[in-house]
């Protein structure tokens, strides 16, 4: 599992070793209702108080179950007025945005408007291109579950540099970036491999989905989503930013260690930053109690025939962690006592991660508003689907 829009070592690295010093063991529990929610989340609660105890500013989370809805907010929103974290509050969702975006060209796919194995080239003429990068290789799907060999923009170093560190992000926060202006990044890299050959996460797939929808719809991104899901599920908390900056209310504020390398310590508020630099492959901001209803209804059939549902849940594995495989815009995660399904984000000062049983009828969501530490992540996945308490990675 790697926390997306985030490729810092420190935080990938932290995430893998909380994954494989805490999956292997545990009741079979992770189908269907669990004994968490019977318990009234108490273990989730303590898995959650325990990230916060580590130096995560503040978790916001809700989960769902045949029990009900469980809601909890730990720690601080605003380190400089000692405000609280929301329930309700609204955060950048990062790489989630790529499953409303996967799901919005499956049910173009449903209406013969979309194949997913034509070529990139039919839809995004002449946009792929370059050192080697060829978009009439590259399928849609190849897109989607990341099999498609392309750079990832956000690895190239100076653009996550200028646009995620130190002084830099300061001063460029406010930008607006066009998605041209990413992908002339990542083209400027030669493919990683050959499209289908293996499976690696990159951000430039999900920008070109972005791209894809839009050429078809004949109308922006946002406007898709909108109205074939966010109108639909009467997502409230749900948006798009555009080129806004700022997070609507309510709301907490958002931290990062932007100079994690020479003043560890240090921690800055990021929470402004202009929604045009995660456009397509970040930019959604939702909610806990959002989300929870999106992969809810998406996992139980509500928002895709039976064939497409069964192509969104066909995975590969991911070579770098084995025990997480991707299908078309969800993972699945093989814990201890059975399979889940999620997907994560991370945006400067965010990280989010949603996880939800195969039926969509176990669902929890939660929200870190800072990104520097993803170890208590896998524990309060444990503690919510295996009904076991957190322990420490």
């Amino acid at each position: 599992m790697t926390m997306r829009n985030r490729p810092r070592a420190g935080v990938v690295a932290l995430a893998a070793v909380a994954l494989t010093a805490t999956v292997l063991t545990g009741p079979a529990r992770a189908s269907g209702d669990t004994a968490a929610g019977a318990a009234g989340h108490q273990n989730t609660q303590a898995a959650i108080e325990a990230a916060v105890a580590a130096g995560v500013p503040g978790v916001s989370a809700e989960a769902r179950d045949s029990a009900g809805v469980w809601k909890s907010a730990v720690g601080v929103g605003n380190r400089a007025t000692g405000a609280p974290r929301g329930k309700s509050d609204r955060f950048r969702t990062g790489s989630i945005t790529d499953t409303f975006v996967a799901t919005v060209l499956l049910q173009m796919e449903a209406e013969r408007k979309v194949s997913l194995d034509d070529p990139v080239e039919r839809y995004l003429p002449g946009v792929v291109g370059g050192n080697g990068n060829d978009g009439g290789a590259i399928t849609v799907r190849q897109l989607l579950n990341h099999t498609s060999g392309l750079f990832d923009y956000l690895a190239d170093v100076s653009y996550y540099q200028t646009y995620t560190m130190g002084d830099s992000f300061l001063a460029h926060r406010y930008d607006t970036l066009t998605a041209q202006q990413r992908l002339q990044v990542a083209f400027s890299h030669a493919p990683l491999f050959q499209p289908g050959a293996r499976h690696a996460f990159s951000h430039t797939n999900d920008l070109l989905a972005a791209l894809i929808v839009q050429k078809v719809a004949g109308r922006p991104y946002e406007d898709e989503v909108r109205r074939r899901i966010i109108g639909p599920l009467e997502l409230k908390a749900t948006s798009n930013p555009g080129t806004s900056s700022e997070l609507p209310r309510p709301s907490s504020r958002g931290y990062s260690k932007l100079f994690y390398d020479t003043q560890p310590d240090r921690i800055d508020d990021v929470t402004d930053l202009n929604g045009s630099q995660n456009w397509g492959d970040g930019d959604i901001i939702s909610s806990a109690h959002d989300l929870n209803l999106f992969y809810g209804a998406l996992m139980g059939g509500k928002l895709l025939p039976a064939q497409q549902l069964k192509e969104l849940k066909t995975t590969v594995v991911n070579p770098d962690l084995p025990i997480t495989s991707y299908g078309l815009g969800v993972e699945k995660l093989t814990l201890g006592c059975g399979d889940i399904w999620y997907h994560d984000g991370g945006v400067v000062g965010s990280l989010t991660l949603a996880a939800f049983t195969e039926d969509g009828r176990h669902q929890l969501t939660f929200n870190y508003n800072g990104d520097w530490d993803a170890s208590g992540i896998v524990p309060i996945l444990n503690a919510e689907f295996c009904g076991r308490p957190s322990t420490s990675g």
